[in-house]
């Protein structure tokens, strides 16, 4: 259980959810905002980011962008979770470098499939 992941998402039903569906496989570290993400990102390397699209303050596709212009911070794996499910979206995520996109409320098994392909587990 040496794998990190970082679920970033606004609302606190959500961060339980990904952290009770994920807590078995990975160490799991959630947090409310973007900001408080690039605050952990300091002292914390995730395997691999669940990020939101829709918050408050820095969206997803801002603290995408932010991500992918670092190069400490550019090939972390991010798999966008959200509740947004519109092609212009989807194709967007990819577009900034997402590896997937996954549409809430999401399906555990899928949830946890989809991250271990990316992973390679």
């Amino acid at each position: 259980m040496d794998r990190i992941i970082f679920v970033v998402d606004d609302n606190d039903v959500n961060l339980v959810a990904a952290e009770n569906a994920l807590a078995d496989d990975f160490n799991v570290l959630t947090m409310p905002s973007a900001e408080g993400m690039f605050e952990l990102l300091k002292d914390v390397r995730p395997d691999l980011i669940l990020l939101d699209i829709e918050m408050p303050g820095m969206d997803g596709f801002e603290a995408m962008q932010t991500l992918k212009s670092k190069s400490g911070t550019a090939d972390i794996p991010v798999i966008f979770v959200t509740g947004k499910n519109d092609k212009e979206s989807e194709v967007k995520g990819f577009e900034m470098g997402a590896v997937d996109f996954i549409t809430k409320p999401f399906s555990e098994p899928v949830l946890i499939e989809r991250i271990n392909l990316r992973l390679n587990t």
